[in-house]
């Protein structure tokens, strides 16, 4: 199965499209992994890093806001995504710290 990997930028576009944050930071982290399980080789778009803060994620726990990360990049996860560590914050204070 072949497919196009994907790219830091369309990942932004994505996560700027479905949740409109008020910040966002995308890192393919890729090159740093090489070597390592579930690094294919490619020079990227297998590890990503992100940081997102957003009025959506207001009043939701911490897993919440992850759902809703996963659900916006849905299509894109197939296309060779091995690893993504995200951290997203509300927009509010009165936000649940725990799960």
């Amino acid at each position: 199965m072949s497919f196009e990997p994907v790219t830091a930028t369309e990942m932004d576009a994505v996560l700027r499209a479905a949740l409109s944050p008020e910040s966002l930071a995308v890192q393919d982290d890729t090159a740093s992994h090489a070597g390592h399980a579930g690094h294919s080789g490619a020079p990227f778009g297998t590890h990503f890093s992100l940081r997102i803060r957003a009025s959506c994620f207001n009043g939701l726990s911490h897993v919440q806001r992850h759902r809703l990360v996963y659900d916006a990049l849905r299509d894109l996860m197939p296309r060779g995504i091995h690893a993504l560590a995200i951290q997203a914050e509300p927009t509010s204070a009165s936000t649940p710290v725990s799960s």
